[in-house]
């Protein structure tokens, strides 16, 4: 079978966390984009916004091959940010890497709109591999923090019926880990610095 096209592709991170019961159902990988121009009032991630950060800057290969050498141990992916679809050809190619050699469910968090994502064929076709995408701009009015919804005006438009609202609500609204260097991460809806 011929490889998936676009794996070379520079993806910004901000950061990756390879184990994480928190940003959706079992314990995921979670990959959070650098960069974003929506830059919503409010959002818990305001680091993750400008174009260049502190994170790596990798290629969609490189992190799917990192993911999938841990597949066994894993549900699945979620992709966060900043903002994942201001890259959409690395996320296509991570996302069409990963259904073409895995079983992962894959969930995108973005500030995009559903319209606005069908209306530009780059980002359909970065979502057209996932499970699930949680879209719409984060607004601090309607706060909501559960369900991998900051604010009750997001949609979940899945893709693959593979999670059900149920499913989403169980998960957990924040989670801490240490590292062996004893640096914290704090993650999750209701996580001070966690993503919205």
């Amino acid at each position: 079978m011929a490889g998936v096209s676009g794996l070379g592709t520079p993806w910004r991170l901000h950061a990756v966390l390879p184990r994480s019961t928190a940003n959706g159902p079992g314990v995921r990988y979670v990959a959070w984009s650098q960069g974003c121009a929506l830059a919503c009032p409010g959002c818990f991630n305001p680091e993750t916004h400008p174009a260049a950060g502190a994170g790596p800057v990798r290629t969609a290969g490189e992190v799917a091959d990192e993911v999938l050498a841990d597949a066994a141990r894993i549900e699945g992916v979620t992709l966060t940010g900043g903002e994942p679809l201001e890259q959409p050809a690395a996320v296509a190619a991570f996302c069409a890497e990963l259904r073409a050699r895995s079983d992962l469910s894959m969930i995108v968090l973005t500030g995009f709109t559903r319209a606005e994502i069908e209306s530009d064929p780059a980002r359909s076709a970065a979502v057209a591999d996932t499970d699930l995408v949680i879209a719409g701009r984060y607004n601090a009015r309607l706060p909501l923090a559960r369900g991998l919804r900051g604010s009750s005006n997001k949609e979940y438009w899945t893709h693959t019926g593979r999670y059900t609202a149920d499913d989403l609500a169980a998960v957990p609204e924040l989670e801490i880990t240490v590292a062996a260097d004893a640096t914290m991460t704090f993650t999750g809806m209701a996580a001070p610095g966690g993503e919205f």
